[in-house]
């Protein structure tokens, strides 16, 4: 099934050319919502009991951002210890990273800056991360201090929002803002590989299933 939304800015056309292929990669503890939040945001599908990840599955969504298209692919990686190893197959390449911690669960916030240091030491380093305190369905629960993490992710330059796959909210502006900055940060060190027409926000969907896989390097984005 293919949904389309668009919302022209100033008219323009997209820009010519192939899609930009970023990959992203989602890290974070196990039960924090990693898979809810993917499955929300690519096939607007939830489930109250959803399946553990095993080693990592892949979906992908094509959007347009400021004019210019995107396939977005999208890891999500297991966040059971046993799997911790795998972590840096899925990462190493990666152009972005969104850390997933459970709003209910002070140890998954802490487990985020255990994986931010690792990112730091394996990824490129010029990785986009962004940080997701999820389950905010739940906020009178609320385990993590808001401001402390929100301080946090300042600190190492990432974006913060607040999820719920539940309900629906705070996912497609991570998201967005994660394949807003990757572009932008591609144009600004090769203008000539997205140049073209004038900003269009605009977002093609492409539901497609999780693929649960070993090989990071059997699809795009890899």
């Amino acid at each position: 099934m293919v949904v389309e939304a668009a919302e022209d800015r100033g008219g323009g056309r997209m820009r010519s050319g192939a899609p930009l292929q970023i990959k992203l990669v989602l890290l974070g503890d196990g039960r924090v919502g990693k898979t809810s939040l993917t499955l929300r945001y690519v096939n607007n599908i939830f489930s109250e009991k959803q399946t553990a990840t095993i080693q990592a599955s892949y979906l992908t969504k094509r959007l347009v951002v400021d004019g210019q298209a995107v396939n977005l692919c999208i890891w999500d990686t297991a966040g059971q210890e046993r799997f911790h190893a795998l972590g840096p197959i899925y990462y190493r390449d990666a152009d972005a990273a969104l850390l997933v911690y459970d709003l209910l669960d002070k140890d998954s916030f802490d487990r985020v800056q255990s994986w931010v240091r690792e990112l730091k030491k394996m990824a490129s380093k010029k990785i986009v991360l962004a940080i997701a305190g999820n389950k905010s369905d739940m906020d009178k629960l609320r385990q993590v201090n808001m401001e402390d993490s929100v301080k946090y992710a300042e600190l190492i330059g990432a974006k913060h929002f607040v999820t719920s796959a539940k309900l629906n909210t705070g996912i497609e502006e991570a998201f967005m803002d994660i394949a807003r900055r990757v572009t932008q940060q591609r144009l600004a060190e090769d203008p000539e590989s997205l140049a073209g027409g004038s900003r269009r926000k605009s977002v093609v969907i492409i539901d497609k299933l999780p693929q649960e896989t070993t090989s990071p390097t059997s699809r795009c984005c890899s």
